[in-house]
């Protein structure tokens, strides 16, 4: 695998293992979640929005910033999408 490929891959088991995390807590905390589903859409939505953010913060050329900016206002759109629906 190449570097680029590390990365991603440990993106991606960074990203598990909060979901892990997070699933643990709501256990031990007794939180009872009416919709696990859309639950989990905002939780990926919001990490997803964390690591564009984090590029965003490293990235210097200016069309790579724009996209990031623009993916950062899609997930903000879809992440007002799922909480303004009613659970």
């Amino acid at each position: 695998m190449g570097d680029g490929a590390e990365g991603l891959v440990d993106a991606q088991a960074r990203i598990q293992d909060r979901l892990d995390e997070l699933e643990q807590q709501r256990v031990r905390h007794g939180r009872i979640v009416k919709d696990p589903v859309r639950e989990q859409q905002l939780q990926s939505l919001r990490l997803a929005r964390t690591e564009l953010e984090r590029q965003s913060g490293v990235t210097e050329h200016p069309i790579r910033c724009q996209q990031l900016s623009q993916a950062i206002a899609e997930l903000d759109r879809r992440i007002a999408m799922l909480t303004d629906q009613p659970a």
